[in-house]
């Protein structure tokens, strides 16, 4: 019997929108800490959001080269289960933050092309989980959630020291694709299930999840 495949839904900003990823069955919460970002939350916003999540969705603080006085401010307010460092965090960065809030450690790699993947090899041996997601084009503003997609055959049948999840461009359109082809386990989604941007849609997140786990 194959392991269930564990959901992320990303960039939650509004309680209705918590509801339908945990009615949906979604593994992870994720709260965006950036202020580019047009699903940004300040941290009291996203603890009053992340105080009625359900037992068992676990809640992730998304942040990008965030300081430590920005990173403190985030865990000592927002009651949360992992951090997904989604910048340019070196590997010893990632390392000293594990150690610094002893939560576990979520790091997102960008992927364009075979010459990305050493450094999901690199980043498995600080982080906890690897994020796998498509690099953004230069000089845009978001590190993630733009709606991109890279190709998947790169990461076919790879496999690193700790969990990965596969993101970048999911829809519940192709996400069951995805899955066949790279054999991810875990699935992130944020643009992919949204109505406007920062806004959820609660029918494309069920229909994502079911098709993730179909």
């Amino acid at each position: 019997m194959p392991e269930t495949v564990r959901v992320k839904i990303c960039g939650l900003t509004r309680p209705q929108d918590l509801a339908a990823a945990a009615r949906a069955g979604a593994a992870y919460a994720g709260f965006v800490f950036f202020a580019k970002s047009p699903r940004h939350m300040e941290p009291d916003a996203a603890r009053s959001l992340a105080l009625e999540a359900p037992p068992g969705l676990a809640k992730v603080a998304l942040t990008v080269d965030a300081e430590d006085a920005e990173l403190d401010r985030i865990v000592e307010t927002v009651p949360l289960d992992m951090l997904q460092l989604h910048g340019h965090e070196s590997p010893d960065r990632v390392a000293a933050l594990r150690a610094r809030y002893g939560l576990p450690v979520m790091k997102a790699v960008g992927v364009a092309g075979e010459a990305d993947l050493p450094a999901l090899a690199e980043y498995s041996r600080v982080a906890d989980q690897l994020l796998v997601d498509a690099k953004p084009a230069a000089g845009a503003e978001l590190p993630g959630g733009n709606g991109l997609a890279f190709d998947w055959r790169l990461i076919a049948g790879r496999r690193w020291a700790v969990p990965w999840m596969l993101a970048g461009g999911l829809t519940p359109e192709n996400v069951a694709e995805a899955i066949h082809l790279t054999g991810a386990r875990q699935v992130d989604v944020s643009s992919g299930v949204e109505a406007a941007p920062g806004d959820k849609d609660a029918a494309k997140i069920a229909a994502f999840v079911t098709a993730a786990k179909s």
